[in-house]
Parts: structure tokens; C-alpha cells; sequence
């Protein structure tokens, strides 16, 4: 169970030990279709290591079983990520705002911030702002010119990264959810409106995939 040739090999997993090097950030735990045994070993052999932890899609009472094994462990249950850093994180310049267009998107944006968060960024929020009602969006639009990159969470039509692209200068990272009506096709529409959008600047992660948005916007805001 030694690391060598830059990973570690658990028999079950091969944890790798060198993606700090090369992404700056180590390797991140998707944790759904996981058995909680491997989790543990994982999660144990990270610690032992000195590496960071960072755990998406994680469940409650899978978080409680692996916090009795390292209780230093914690976690954002609107995330559902559990994390652990080895030491704090060299806090960034540049702000990284958070949006969402309606309340139901708020659980994604949380994943995106926290995200951001462990990756040691400065952050802002704005959640429930999406296109029915603009003017919640204009009002704030100070706060949208000052963010150095911007992540834009929503769902049902998913035209609110469009719009405030067209608004700012800084580069938008846009995440649609699976938010909305039989039509909606569990996020489907949203990701194509996200990827047709007519405003430059904006890049697209797939559905419900905050952890994404909140790890790419972190390469460019500490690029």
C-alpha cells in the first residue's frame, strides 16, 4: 500500500498520490455507487499521507460512518460534501461570485462555493435572482462587474448565464440543474440553452455538477 509511479495502490482503488502536482489540488472523491469500506480506506490512507480530502455527493449517514473513523472530518449537508484540510489554503486576490437563479438551485451553487472554498478562494452569493423577476439581478449589478469569474447556476430554461454574461467582462462558468418540469428533461434543456447561449465568454459544466463549475473557476481565478 506504498505510493509509487505518483499513486497508491489500496487493491480495490489506486489513490493518486501526484494530482496535487500537476492540477494543484488532490484527487476528489465522487462518493455515490462507493462501498462505505473503501470510502474509509481511502479517506484513512489520505490522512496519512497529509493530503486533502474533499468528498462530493456525500450522504449524510455515510458521512457520520466516516466521521467515526476520523472525526476531524467535516461536512456541508446542503453541499453533501465532506472535506478535511491538511493546512489552511493561501487565500486568493480575485472573488469568485456565486449565482443561482432560484431557490431548488441553491444545494448545486453550495457545492460550487464550498468547492471554492476548500480550494482557497474568496467567494460572494447571490442566489435567487433568475430571469422571471430581473430586476433582483440589476440590482446587484456592482457586485457582478467586481467578481474576477463567475459561476451561474439554474435550471428550468437555464437562460440566466446568457444574461449576465452579457453584463460583465469576467468569464462565466455556467451549471445547469436538473430544476423544472416534465419538459425541463431533468436538466436537459437547460444544458442545451446553456450551450447555445448567444453571449461569448461562457463555458459549461454538466448537469448538477457544482463541484466542476467551483474547480474550474478556481484554475482561472488562481491561474
Amino acid at each position: 500500500m506504498s505510493a509509487k509511479k505518483g499513486f497508491c495502490d489500496l487493491g480495490f482503488a489506486k489513490f493518486d498520490t501526484d494530482r496535487k502536482n500537476r492540477k494543484g489540488f488532490t484527487e476528489v472523491i465522487y462518493c455515490p455507487g462507493k462501498n462505505r469500506k473503501h470510502l474509509k480506506e481511502i479517506v484513512k490512507k489520505a490522512v496519512k499521507l497529509k493530503e486533502d480530502i474533499l468528498l462530493t455527493k456525500l450522504d449524510k449517514p455515510t458521512f457520520s460512518f466516516l466521521k467515526k473513523v476520523i472525526p476531524a472530518l467535516k461536512y456541508n449537508p446542503l453541499a453533501k460534501i465532506g472535506y478535511l484540510l491538511a493546512k489552511p489554503k493561501v487565500i486568493s486576490k480575485g472573488s469568485v461570485l456565486v449565482i443561482c437563479a432560484g431557490t431548488s438551485d441553491v444545494p448545486i451553487a453550495e457545492e460550487a462555493a464550498q468547492t471554492l472554498q476548500i480550494m482557497g478562494n474568496r467567494i460572494e452569493k447571490l442566489y435567487d435572482v433568475g430571469v422571471a423577476g430581473v430586476h433582483r439581478l440589476m440590482s446587484n449589478i456592482d457586485k457582478l462587474k467586481k467578481a474576477s469569474v463567475i459561476i451561474v447556476v439554474a435550471g428550468m430554461d437555464g437562460a440566466l448565464p446568457s444574461l449576465v454574461s452579457g453584463l460583465v467582462k469576467a468569464p462565466i462558468v455556467a451549471v445547469p440543474t436538473s430544476c423544472g418540469y416534465g419538459a425541463s428533461f431533468s436538466g436537459l434543456a437547460a444544458l442545451l440553452t446553456m450551450l447555445n447561449g448567444c453571449s461569448p465568454g461562457v463555458s459549461v459544466v454538466n448537469i448538477d455538477n457544482g463541484f466542476g463549475a467551483g474547480y474550474f473557476a478556481s484554475l482561472i481565478n488562481r491561474g
